[in-house]
């Protein structure tokens, strides 16, 4: 997830963690909540859905989805018929799994996350399981910064454990560690990050060996954002370095990273200026030389300062998910694809970006109303005519 702050204990002992300051929950609507839409006609499609278009070049194309989204009778039919995987993207995140320090395990909403994703042959991305953030409002900020080094990883890897162990032979990759990456720094890790605070470097290599020793058939992920465009905080060429630096950390340390996600959160304004193709096509050749595949894990694009105008603002949008795709599908460790969702109805960004003029979001392949929009045939182009690969994961649904 992209975002452009980070709670840190210093930022926390100033603002008073102990009055209740809470963790965000992670990104997405809050359950139950949806945008206000006008009733939707049926979606006028035309053409193979989208899982087709890329897997007749061995690439399993998916969404994120959360339960609560597939309450939505009108929109998990465009999830089943668009979509060969699914990322879980509220389901095993501790606000619904462990709603605070003191809860059960709660597998209640993942158990019927992996039901829908089987009932409608569709692979599993499961996310995450170490991550800084995903809280909720059960947990303050020292329930996290003031644990001892045995009680952080107790609490860490017990839980990580239950649910590899739960949902083995179920998960075709898991997102081991999420965001974990810092332009800055010299080992190319975040010091703000709890769990590399209080447990230390050796977690992240530590959660791929505990999650493979249980599940040995899963791609295990390492997944990270800001490699596109320059931000106002970072060089996407400084995070293109750290990346490669800690992977090769990681990779020296016997740690089995099997693939490397790439977010792809990408920023719609002059896209095509500000995105250097030769260098991320070297970035990603350098990934796949070190024998990692690579997922396109929660591509969406962000719509500031971009005219407001839907029509305008559409073609400007479906020019940088054209563009980065013909970049990204030239690698051919590419080997899955993954929207953050399907439809504006259901996009973090309108949540916890809106645009200072009031005007929706338009970050995804279907409008609010679950009609195609021009992203929508930009990303089945790209996936079309991409160069042909051997497949990594096979969806059920095209044996």
């Amino acid at each position: 997830m992209r975002r452009d702050s980070r709670f840190t204990r210093r930022q926390v002992v100033g603002a008073g963690a102990a009055a209740g300051l809470t963790l965000r929950p992670g990104h997405g609507f809050a359950q139950g909540a949806s945008p206000v839409a006008s009733p939707a006609a049926t979606p006028v499609m035309s053409g193979p859905p989208l899982w087709e278009a890329a897997w007749q070049n061995g690439i399993v194309y998916g969404t994120s989805l959360a339960t609560w989204q597939a309450d939505d009778e009108e929109y998990l039919p465009i999830v089943d018929r668009e979509a060969a995987v699914l990322f879980t993207e509220d389901d095993l995140l501790w606000w619904r799994l462990k709603p605070s320090p003191d809860a059960e395990l709660d597998f209640s909403h993942a158990d019927r996350f992996f039901e829908i994703a089987e009932e409608q042959q569709q692979l599993v991305i499961g996310a995450h399981l170490v991550w800084d953030e995903g809280f909720g409002e059960g947990w303050v900020m020292d329930d996290l910064w003031g644990l001892d080094e045995t009680a952080a990883r107790t609490l860490l890897f017990d839980t990580l454990e239950a649910q590899v162990d739960r949902y083995k032979g179920r998960v075709a990759g898991w997102i081991t560690v999420n965001e974990v990456i810092d332009a800055h720094t010299e080992d190319g890790l975040r010091t703000d990050y709890p769990w590399l605070q209080t447990i230390g470097p050796s977690v992240v290599a530590d959660a791929f060996v505990a999650a493979n020793e249980i599940d040995p058939d899963a791609t295990l992920i390492l997944n990270e954002f800001g490699f596109e465009t320059d931000s106002e905080w970072d060089l996407a060429a400084d995070r293109r370095r750290n990346a490669l630096l800690v992977l090769d950390s990681l990779l020296d340390a016997g740690a089995p990273v099997h693939a490397f996600g790439v977010q792809a959160h990408l920023d719609a304004a002059n896209f095509s200026e500000r995105f250097d193709a030769d260098a991320y096509r070297e970035f990603l050749g350098e990934i796949a030389s070190r024998g990692l595949g690579i997922v396109i894990s929660e591509m969406d694009v962000l719509d500031d300062n971009v005219p407001a105008d839907p029509v305008e603002r559409d073609e400007v949008i479906a020019d940088a998910y054209a563009r980065y795709l013909e970049v990204a599908l030239d690698e051919p460790a590419v080997f899955a694809v993954v929207t953050f969702g399907l439809t504006d109805r259901y996009t973090w960004l309108q949540e916890d970006y809106p645009r200072d003029d009031g005007a929706d979001r338009r970050p995804l392949p279907f409008d609010m109303d679950l009609q195609p929009k021009p992203a929508y045939d930009a990303i089945r182009e790209a996936l079309a005519q991409a160069p042909e690969r051997e497949p990594v994961w096979e969806p059920p649904r095209a044996g």
